[in-house]
């Protein structure tokens, strides 16, 4: 079983999106999920022991990154 993340990263100006980004990137290398997740461009898995480490990730950065989250059982790659 996997939780799937979409998100979108949202801002005014240039100068604001690249802060946000910038700060979203580096609280996201700060967990260390490295073996436990994969991501692409704007999509992030994880397995359910994450997903609360996740869930508080996206909940700080409230109003400037839109984030979706879906839960499935398998994910496969085509």
């Amino acid at each position: 079983m996997f939780v799937v993340y979409l998100y979108d990263i949202k801002a005014k100006n240039k100068k604001t999106f690249n802060r946000t980004k910038r700060m979203f990137y580096y609280y996201l290398n700060k967990l260390n999920l490295k073996k436990e997740f994969w991501k692409s461009k704007s999509v992030l898995a994880v397995t359910p022991e994450f997903e609360k480490k996740m869930d508080l990730l996206f909940k700080r950065f409230r109003g400037s990154v839109i984030a979706y989250k879906i839960i499935t059982d398998s994910v496969e790659k085509i």
